[in-house]
């Protein structure tokens, strides 16, 4: 990327950043009708850019465009939407410093832990675009035996909307828009004007390989713009990731349609430790999941129920790592810890965490904001909570902070009654050495997705999704893809 894509935002301000744009096919927009979103640093706490909000108006113009190139994009052969997909994978992995800087200024990602994002970003990309060429049709009748031919094909939605959050954008252009993109979907993003920087270098990226215009067009923008999105029928299928409430509202927008909607919506997943279990293992992992993108990830294991008998031990271990942890900038390579996105969310995770501890829960670690140096951003020191009510909020309710609640059960029948005891269902993990006892409380558990002894969660290979009140539909592997096609029927009465 060259130098000139990126602009210093203010001479008050202490990152360069890429100018975002409303971009709406071969324009760039830097005035929104939703006015601007001052951005604010989660690491210092002060304003560091100014976003464009887009708003009807934009949206629309970004739909004409997406419907114009959709037929465009469609013909293309599969072969050449496989190149353009390859020749992106590469431009992103080159860029990966770049992503990585952009993801700790915008959301305080450290930037370890921002390379492995892009690099697993690059990894769906390049997956995905191993699949475009070999999305086949069957053939239902035969000719030779019936006189008549049936077969049935997969074909593109068309215009596909895509929302999501600010926790992980470059996860999220892998998840949903690249599987889109690949099926021969054109796509209109609308990221949060809170994390709109990476999704702009993203398409930037785009332009540079060779994406024609219209194929995927950004709007960032608030609630204006996603309702805008969702509403206009000329997009045909929607993908939502975010909380429950608002997918419910996107649901009900799309019923009006009958619009078919992908929603990866919020998580209380259950980790569940066994006697048995290593324990020092166990507790690295939990921690571990503890600082990634400090806890504000939907997959998070935030309930950790561990057996009576080893309950004591294993909380002394948890603490002791999480005591540890090294909260700071998340430039830094010693960092582990960042910030939460604004003060609100600290705020309100600081409010979950008083209550819990007001309604009997123990605090074991943390449960504070961080002073010092790290006053002025929205830290939270690693928080461990144990004898919580199950009824509790904590319990029931996403936190998305870096916050863990601690259960003790006795036997196997009541840590799959209390990992089951929520309305969400979208990962839950198992520690145990018996594999076969591992096998039986997975085949349980009501989860989209079930993790042993550390298996990986989210990988572009793997089907991921939830249950309940956490959505449905897939992403990753062949089903990712299958999610933006829909199958066509062709009958033919008679062969001449």
């Amino acid at each position: 990327m060259q130098a000139s894509s990126i602009h210093e935002v203010d001479s008050a301000d202490d990152a360069d950043l890429p100018r975002v744009a409303l971009r709406v096919g071969s324009e760039n927009l830097h005035e929104g009708s939703e006015g601007s979103f001052r951005h604010i640093s989660p690491v210092t706490g002060r304003p560091q850019a100014t976003v464009p909000l887009a708003g009807a108006h934009e949206v629309r113009l970004a739909v004409d465009s997406a419907s114009a190139a959709a037929p465009v994009w469609r013909a293309q052969t599969p072969q050449a939407r496989r190149d353009l997909l390859l020749r992106l994978a590469a431009a992103v992995d080159a860029h990966t410093d770049e992503f990585a800087r952009i993801n700790a200024i915008e959301t305080g990602t450290p930037t370890g832990l921002g390379r492995m994002l892009v690099h697993g970003a690059k990894e769906w990309i390049s997956y995905y675009a191993g699949w475009v060429d070999k999305l086949e049709g069957t053939v239902h009748n035969a000719v030779a035996n019936t006189g008549t031919l049936a077969f049935s094909q997969p074909e593109p939605y068309g215009v596909v909307g895509i929302i999501f959050p600010w926790n992980n954008p470059i996860a999220s252009i892998g998840m949903k828009v690249i599987p889109a993109l690949a099926a021969g979907n054109t796509v209109v993003v609308k990221p949060s004007e809170m994390a709109p920087f990476a999704v702009e270098y993203f398409a930037q990226l785009c332009d540079e390989v060779g994406f024609p215009p219209g194929v995927l067009t950004v709007v960032p923008g608030t609630s204006e713009a996603g309702n805008a999105l969702v509403l206009d029928p000329r997009v045909e299928l929607i993908s939502f990731t975010g909380g429950p409430e608002t997918g419910r509202q996107i649901l009900a927008a799309c019923a009006t349609q009958l619009k078919p909607t992908i929603m990866e919506l919020g998580g209380k997943s259950p980790n569940i430790v066994f006697d048995d279990a290593d324990l020092d293992r166990a507790a690295a992992q939990v921690i571990r999941s503890l600082g990634v993108l400090s806890g504000q990830a939907c997959v998070f294991g935030s309930r950790i129920l561990v057996q009576e008998a080893v309950y004591d031990e294993f909380v002394e271990r948890l603490t002791r790592l999480a005591d540890g942890m090294r909260a700071g900038d998340p430039a830094d390579a010693s960092t582990v810890l960042g910030p939460v996105i604004s003060e609100q969310a600290q705020d309100r995770i600081l409010g979950v965490i008083d209550r819990a501890i007001a309604g009997e829960g123990k605090l074991l670690s943390g449960g504070r904001k961080l002073e010092g140096d790290l006053s002025g951003g929205f830290y939270i020191a690693p928080t461990i909570i144990g004898e919580v009510d199950n009824d509790a909020e904590i319990t029931q309710k996403e936190t998305f902070g870096p916050v863990i609640s601690v259960y003790r059960f006795a036997a196997e029948d009541e840590a799959i009654e209390i990992a089951n005891s929520t309305a969400f269902g979208l990962g839950a993990y198992v520690q145990t050495a018996d594999i076969s006892r591992a096998l039986r409380v997975s085949s349980r558990l009501k989860s989209g997705g079930v993790y042993i002894n550390g298996g990986p969660s989210v990988m572009a290979n793997l089907p991921f999704g939830g249950i309940g009140d956490s959505g449905f539909g897939r992403e990753g592997a062949r089903a990712g893809i299958e999610e933006y096609l829909r199958l066509k029927t062709v009958s033919v009465g008679s062969i001449v």
